[in-house]
């Protein structure tokens, strides 16, 4: 069904040349560091967001080796070491490649994959197998190395979570098949679920034919005509077209005891459930070092495996029980309350809930103010909608669907209420903290 597109040269980024589109490709990685404000960054790739214990050592101590010792969690559940210093050199990823985090230095910056980080812990199904092939995939096509750090895999357990995230290619379970979706199209295909990886990877190496001479690095970035010509390629090769619109709001995990039907019950009871993972929240993504080292042990612990969120979250499998009369599971509630005590959100109660910011001033040079520090002075009540701070108006690493923006404007605080490509009539409010923590309140309710 799927006809193998040939390999291609591989990039001229992938063998240290110059990229062939006008002005680069600037997302950073482990090979290839951006120099911020507060020193070197790096972005490490981690498919899915899945960590092992060991490799979630791995980051903490090239973080504290050569960086200023915290985790940072990002929009597409990667992980960024700031503050690392200039001359570094080639040490954080000769640590990182020792560790199994980077099995291809030609495609470390195409790694990037995000996964429902419930998928097989809430009665949906698993995508596991899905994800270890296409990073296999990816890691194996030479074709593949010339994809842009911004170029976005996902992999939706019918959750629909990460499916509203806008990703390039998407692969959503549906039974026992798979729909694939190119950039927002509302058309996906149908094929069976064997094929699912193999066909995402097919639609990323056809976009590259498709991209060659506008340049674009995302398929939302390509002429009306050259995108629906894509996607009428994409579906030459794969199953019958089906009518599925993308969701418009991508909802994050709740930060609490994630549970499932318990199987070893009779078939008759029907309220009785397992907690098979536990889900927290970081506020504004942000990581020290006891919490990064209490988050891989409770890991260790249950289960050995993290997994970051696309909403800068970690969900930590379990098995971690039944739930008994109260409804919440001992060794689960043990863990939650340690974790909560490191602060870190373990409820939905948590002022913290829903509140991101970019890095801001001091660590980032076009920040106008120190976004970080004015989101923490203004956390008030949880909000219905999410809040998301950004130092200026590239809104780097703002969520997806609906939620309250506040921008930071020489002119002061602008707030607007996003909804998809809707953004309501804006509120500026100049320099005045506490009209802009009452107005930012306003807007979440």
């Amino acid at each position: 069904m799927l006809a193998a597109m040939p390999d291609s040269a591989p990039s001229p980024l992938s063998a240290g040349g110059t990229s062939p589109r006008d002005g680069g490709d600037a997302c950073p990685g482990t090979l290839r560091l951006h120099r911020a404000d507060d020193g070197a960054l790096a972005r490490v790739r981690i498919p899915g967001g899945v960590l092992s214990a060991d490799r979630a050592d791995a980051l903490l101590a090239v973080a504290g080796r050569f960086g200023d010792g915290e985790l940072h969690l990002t929009s597409r559940g990667n992980v960024q070491l700031r503050g690392l210093d200039a001359e570094c050199g080639g040490g954080p990823a000769e640590l990182l490649g020792a560790a199994g985090l980077l099995p291809s230095a030609a495609h470390e910056r195409a790694r990037n994959i995000v996964a429902s980080p419930l998928a097989g812990l809430d009665g949906s199904p698993s995508v596991g197998g899905w994800l270890s092939e296409l990073d296999s995939l990816v890691c194996g096509s030479a074709a593949a190395a010339a994809l842009s750090g911004r170029f976005l895999f996902a992999l939706d357990s019918g959750r629909g979570d990460v499916d509203a995230l806008g990703a390039d290619v998407t692969l959503i379970a549906e039974g026992g098949d798979c729909l694939l979706r190119v950039g927002a199209a509302d058309e996906v295909f149908r094929l069976p679920s064997a094929d699912g990886p193999r066909a995402a990877l097919l639609a990323a190496e056809l976009f590259l034919r498709a991209a060659r001479d506008s340049g674009a690095w995302r398929v939302k970035d390509l002429p009306d005509d050259v995108r629906t010509a894509l996607v009428r390629a994409v579906g030459a090769t794969a199953g019958p077209v089906v009518h599925r619109p993308r969701p418009r709001t991508a909802k994050a995990p709740a930060p609490g005891p994630v549970t499932a039907p318990d199987s070893s019950t009779p078939a008759t009871t029907t309220t009785a459930v397992t907690v098979t993972a536990i889900s927290v929240g970081v506020p504004l993504g942000r990581l020290a070092p006891a919490q990064w080292r209490l988050l891989t042990e409770t890991a260790r612990r249950y289960g050995n495996e993290l997994r970051l969120t696309p909403w800068r979250g970690i969900v930590i499998p379990g098995p971690f029980g039944p739930t008994g009369q109260s409804g919440r599971s001992g060794r689960a509630a043990e863990a939650l309350d340690a974790l909560a005590a490191a602060g870190l959100i373990t409820g939905p109660d948590s002022p913290w809930t829903g509140v991101g910011a970019c890095i801001g001033h001091p660590g980032c040079a076009k920040s106008l103010s120190d976004v970080r520090a004015e989101a923490g002075a203004a956390v008030g009540p949880v909000g219905r909608l999410p809040v998301y701070w950004s130092g200026c108006e590239r809104r780097c690493g703002h969520p997806h669907g609906e939620w309250i923006d506040v921008v930071v404007t020489p002119g002061g605080h602008r707030i607007s209420h996003v909804r998809g490509e809707h953004r309501d009539p804006r509120t500026v409010v100049r320099n005045d903290p506490a009209a802009l923590a009452s107005a930012v309140s306003e807007a979440r309710a």
